[in-house]
């Protein structure tokens, strides 16, 4: 190869290009493929090398905790909205995340087991009962619906997500369509 058309190496001055693009690839791989889609398929798909990799992202939990933290941020929103519907906004944004984005649901549960210090189960449940502080107020929601019961029917709703016989989106959707349909109104 001639000189000068070879990769160049741009050092510390590529960092913030490399780390979006391992963001993009992941949040792309955790949608298609899971959580536990191998770190070294991410840094193909970001076109970077595993060295570069680990360096933005030591654990597999650094990377998840970047990409899934916009979705806090999505759901901190929804929660912090006020008018009668922030319960049922909150929900239908969780539930969306949860069919769209089982990996979201995956690293909460791992984080759970591996991560003693993930604040991740305190801060959804936290969004929950503000928005349903919030409905109760409005009387848009059963008064006796709690953050327990929400998080249980949230549950439920990744459980048909991960146990459908068919990984196609459209076909989950309407599964998790039926489960809703069981659980009680302030749910569909």
């Amino acid at each position: 190869m001639p000189p000068g058309q070879g990769r160049v190496n741009r050092g510390p001055a590529a960092a913030a290009d490399n780390r979006r693009a391992i963001l993009t690839a992941a949040r792309r791989l955790f949608a298609e493929r899971g959580f536990h889609v191998p770190l070294s398929v991410v840094a193909k798909e970001a076109r970077i090398g595993q060295g570069v990799m680990y360096r933005h992202f030591p654990t597999r939990f650094d990377l998840a905790f970047a990409v899934f933290e916009d979705h806090f941020e999505d759901l901190e929103t929804a929660a912090s909205a006020t008018g009668p519907d922030a319960f049922h906004r909150l929900w239908a944004m969780l539930v969306e995340f949860t069919v769209d984005d089982a990996a979201f649901v995956e690293m909460v549960v791992d984080a759970r087991r591996n991560a003693p210090d993930y604040d991740g189960d305190r801060r959804l449940r936290a969004l929950v009962d503000r928005a349903l502080a919030t409905s109760h107020a409005a009387a848009t929601v059963d008064p006796a619906l709690t953050s327990d019961t929400v998080l249980l029917a949230w549950r439920m709703c990744f459980g048909v997500v991960v146990t459908a016989p068919e990984p196609d989106a459209d076909v989950v959707h309407a599964r998790v369509r039926e489960a809703r349909a069981l659980l009680p109104a302030d749910f569909r």
